[in-house]
Order: structure tokens, then sequence, then C-alpha cells
């Protein structure tokens, strides 16, 4: 029988490799702990040979196309195909963290353009271009958990009507939301963003954007006829890692409660699936947001 494998990207450090410490704890099969840096990753998994752990890694810049075909390429030869991925890569500017978030002033001050085209790239863009790469491999039963934020929320109530009607549709297709995304970076580089209806938190735009995706996702995974695979996003919680500047109220071990449980979910059940998952409970608001 062939080893099942559990990929989390963005894993080197944070939440991400608490992820992996303690699915190399539960479970039952290989856990491949990826980063964008080689030496910072591989780093990461003799700390947790240290520990009696056992990962194995593999580079993934989630920016590099080539880099996920590669990533994909090694999974089908290795193990067949992919049984859980956990996209927890991502970026949370400090001009944000501080401005909307805790309020407080950040050491440099970023143009919102930059903010908003570099965030929804990495955040939205190219978490989607690993699932859509990946997906094809993934075994039956297998489990997706993207790692979003209850800033998605905070989004959605800055966003006009016109915008959450067409985000919250259930008929929103993946090409849709990328056109909406595409627009909202657009009008962020001519300053026009709040004028045509948008929220000013890219940080938070980008795991909105996030969660519609994942309730595509698991409508489209469905439609073709996907044998009991789950695909599901969470919020780990305000989590004290270098992102949060350490400001979070939350250790590591805590904030990845969430992420493990999804990534975890029980063989053969139909709930939850597309949904937004906070501490360990399907979120009551629609989309998760």
């Amino acid at each position: 029988m062939t080893t099942k494998i559990a990929v989390v990207t963005g894993a080197n450090k944070g939440i991400g490799f608490q992820i992996v410490r303690d699915l190399c704890k539960q479970f039952e099969g290989d856990v491949l702990l990826t980063s964008r840096d080689n030496s910072r990753g591989q780093t990461a998994v003799q700390a947790l040979e240290k520990e009696g752990l056992h990962p194995k890694y593999q580079q993934l810049d989630i920016n590099d196309h080539s880099s996920i075909v590669r990533l994909r390429d090694f999974l089908q030869s290795t193990y067949g195909g992919l049984d859980v991925l956990v996209n927890n890569a991502g970026i949370l500017y400090e001009t944000e963290l501080f401005s909307k978030i805790c309020l407080g002033k950040a050491k440099e001050d970023i143009p919102f353009c930059e903010i908003a085209k570099n965030t929804c790239q990495v955040n939205f863009f190219a978490n989607l271009d690993v699932c859509e790469v990946l997906f094809p491999i993934l075994h039956p039963h297998s489990r997706v958990c993207n790692i979003s934020s209850g800033a998605g929320k905070k989004a959605l109530n800055e966003t006009s009507q016109t915008w959450k009607e067409r985000l919250l549709s259930p008929d929103i297709d993946m090409e849709e939301l990328k056109n909406i995304m595409e627009t909202f970076v657009k009008s962020a580089q001519e300053n026009s963003h709040l004028e045509k209806g948008f929220s000013g938190f890219a940080y938070g735009m980008s795991k909105l954007a996030m969660n519609v995706m994942t309730a595509i996702q698991q409508r489209e995974v469905d439609k073709k006829g996907g044998e009991d695979i789950l695909i599901n996003a969470c919020s780990p919680g305000f989590v004290a890692t270098d992102m949060t500047c350490h400001k979070g109220n939350l250790t590591l071990e805590e904030g990845s409660e969430t992420p493990v449980y999804v990534a975890l979910l029980p063989p053969n059940i139909s709930e939850p699936r597309g949904k937004f998952i906070r501490n360990k409970e399907v979120s009551k608001e629609i989309q998760g947001c």
C-alpha cells in the first residue's frame, strides 16, 4: 500500500511549522514541510528531527508556477498523488497589522497600491495556483485546509452591497472571483478602490477571496465526482507569530488546533464541505467571512 502524504506550505516557522509538528504526531503517513527558502526549510526539519519527529522536505515557492509543478511531479512519482494539503503560505504587511488589527503605528508606511498587489498575489492568486496544479492528483478521501482569517468578515463589511451580492452569490464561479480580485487590485493601483466600493483592507480582501474560493472549489470537486474530498477554510485565530509581530493572544499550539482538525477530518463524512471553520466549528456566517 502506498504511503499517505500531507503537504504544508509556508511551514519553516510560525503556524505552518506547528501544523507540521502536530501532523507528524497525528497523521498516519509522511508529512512534507515546504518553504520558499531551502536553507530555512532544512533548518526547520532539523529542529523537528531533534524532537524525534521525521518530516520530509521539498522547496516550494507558491509564487513560482514551475516550483508548484515540480512539487506535483514529486508527489505523483513518490506517492502516486496527495492526501492532505494545508495551504498555509501567506503574507500580512506590518502596515495593515497595526492600522487595521492592532490599532498602532508600523515602523514603515508602505503605499496601499503595493500592499494590495502583493498581498492578493500571494494570499489569493498564488494559493489558487497551488490548488489548480495539485487538485488533479488528490486521492479519494483527501482533505484540503485553506488557512484563512476572520479578517475576511471585516473586509466584507466594508464593501458595497453590489460587491457583497456578487461575492456571496451561490452561483459565483472562479473566473468571476478572479475578475473581482483583479478589479480590486487595479483600482488600488489607481487609488480608486474605496470609490468603487472595495474595502481598504488588502489582507482582509485576500482572505475574503480565499473563503469564497474554498466554497467554489468544493462545488467544482463535487461536480466532478470527487470521492470524499473535503475542502474547507479555517481561522487559526490571532496567534503570536512573526507575521503578527507576536501581538497575537494565542500560542502556536492553540493556533494549530483548528487547521489540524480540518486536515484530519475522518473519512466518509458529509460535512463540513466548502465551509469556514473557527474553533473547530463551522462558522454560521455566510461563506465564513
